[in-house]
């Protein structure tokens, strides 16, 4: 089981999910042990592709308490690692029109730090809506089901 360090909660809330991608990132020591101790915020963050590689922009990490004169930049952009056929696949549909990519969440992977972006389109402020409506009228079924079943 991969150890979760942190999840974007809100993509959810504000984009439709198409595909999700694992990529690597290029961390120093420090930026991995605060990863490890859970000092990280997906929140506002997003990747963007220059120059044919994928950069994740917004991330942050917060520096190590002992990390000293080698302590990082918590808001750096950092370079996700992933595979050439993949990075031209997103190339091409990042420019259509709506599309962006999002983390969902960073976790640890055979000793590795990964996270799983996002290839993702904005939603409208009616598709939340909706989204929280489903989601209430979901919870109340449940409840009555659950009173129903107790008596």
């Amino acid at each position: 089981m991969d150890k979760v360090f942190a999840k974007n909660r809100k993509a959810f809330h504000d984009y439709h999910i198409d595909e999700k991608y694992e990529a690597g990132m290029v961390l120093t020591g420090t930026e991995v042990k605060s990863i490890r101790a859970g000092k990280v915020n997906l929140k506002d963050s997003y990747a963007r592709i220059e120059n044919n590689e994928i950069f994740i922009h917004n991330l942050h990490i917060s520096p190590y308490e002992q990390g000293n004169r080698f302590n990082h930049d918590p808001l750096r952009k950092r370079k996700l690692l992933m595979h050439r056929r993949q990075i031209s696949r997103l190339i091409g549909l990042t420019k259509e029109k709506g599309y962006t990519l999002i983390p969902l969440q960073m976790y640890a992977h055979k000793g590795f730090v990964k996270i799983e972006i996002a290839l993702a389109r904005g939603k409208k402020q009616y598709d939340k809506r909706q989204a929280l409506a489903a989601k209430e009228a979901k919870r109340e079924v449940e409840r009555a089901f659950k009173d129903k079943q107790q008596y």
